[in-house]
């Protein structure tokens, strides 16, 4: 079986990698709660801004009476 590879900074490796790596990103991620949240409220905003461009609506004020020219 082959030995795993060495860890930076041991002595034992003979790379000239450090293991720091600049062209990484953040280490530090937004929880999972987070991130679910703006997905849901994103989700809300585009139901919301679909219903409203296609006429229908929500509820409100008006939303139970009928139409002119509509039946009764």
């Amino acid at each position: 079986m082959a030995d795993p590879p060495p860890y930076p900074g041991t002595g034992d490796d003979t790379g000239g990698d450090t293991g720091a790596r600049s062209d990484r990103g953040s280490t530090t991620h937004a929880p999972r709660w987070v991130k679910l949240s703006g997905i849901v409220v994103v989700g809300l905003v585009l139901l919301f801004v679909i219903l409203h461009l296609t006429g229908n609506s929500l509820g409100g004020p008006g939303s139970h009476a009928p139409r002119e020219g509509g039946r009764r």
